[in-house]
Order: structure tokens, then C-alpha cells, then sequence
């Protein structure tokens, strides 16, 4: 074996762990520093805790809550994108929905202009008017439900 090639060895190093709690062994350093021992080590102790020493739970949850947050935000603007889609529906003249002449006169006639003015119409409303019977309503719900359609399907 060569001789002055190895550490010095300390038989009565110190050990000192960050809960406070010391003892002595053998070893090549004079003093060693630890985080966690046997004394506070959860195995050990039968605790349910978290031992983080660099803060990667905290960065963990962080990060977490950043990407809820997103997410929230991300459902957020696809609804506006949809109530906005839904209002440019709405503001439609009532001839892009194609109904037949007479119904179409009939609403026209009623000062019903948009698709909007037509949705916001309940049923008794619509039979109200004249000239417009249960067939006729039947057409126009077919028509809005049609159009509905085919406009998200474009957008």
C-alpha cells in the first residue's frame, strides 16, 4: 500500500443533523452537517410529513395552481368565443334563415327583422300573429334549429 495517498481518517467525527440532534462516528471529514437523521426522518418516526429541503413541493404546487389557473382561463375565453358566436347569430336578418314567403311576410309585417327578434318571441307570441298557425311555427323552429346548425358548424 502507498504511503500519504489517503485522507486522514477522524474516528471521533462529529455529526450534527438540522434537527439538532448529534452524534460520533468514524469518518474522513472532522465535522458533517445532515439534513435529516434517524431522529426526524418520518420512516422512523411514523410522521406523515413532508421533508422538502429545496422547495420542490412548494415550486410543485405553484405550478399546479399556475396550470388551474390556465385552465380556468382557457374555458373562460372559449365561452366568449361562443356568446360571441352566438350574437352574430342572433344579429342575422330573418331572411338567412329561408323560410317561405308567406311566413316571412307575416314576421316582417310583425317588425321582426333579426333572428334574434325571432328567438326572443315565445310561442303564444308568434301565434298571435296573424295569419300564423301551429304549421307555421312548426317551420320556423325547424328553420332556427337548422340554421343554429349549420352557423356553429361553420364558425
Amino acid at each position: 500500500m502507498k504511503t500519504d495517498i489517503h485522507p486522514k481518517y477522524y474516528p471521533n467525527a462529529k455529526v450534527i443533523c438540522s434537527c439538532g440532534n448529534t452524534w460520533t462516528t468514524g469518518s474522513t471529514q472532522e465535522l458533517i452537517r445532515t439534513d435529516v437523521c434517524s431522529k426526524c426522518h418520518p420512516f422512523f418516526t411514523g410522521e406523515q410529513r413532508i421533508v422538502d429541503t429545496a422547495g420542490q413541493v412548494d415550486r410543485f404546487m405553484k405550478r399546479l395552481d399556475r396550470y388551474g389557473e390556465h385552465q380556468a382561463e382557457a374555458i373562460k375565453r372559449q365561452e366568449e368565443v361562443q356568446e360571441k358566436i352566438g350574437q352574430r347569430f342572433f344579429r342575422q336578418q330573418l331572411i338567412a334563415l329561408e323560410l317561405s314567403d308567406r311566413i316571412y311576410q307575416i314576421l316582417k309585417n310583425a317588425d321582426v327583422v333579426t333572428v334574434g327578434d325571432l328567438a326572443a318571441m315565445d310561442k303564444n307570441q308568434l301565434l298571435a300573429l296573424e295569419g300564423f298557425g301551429p304549421k307555421a311555427l312548426e317551420e320556423v323552429e325547424t328553420k332556427l334549429n337548422e340554421a343554429r346548425a349549420a352557423f356553429l358548424e361553420v364558425q
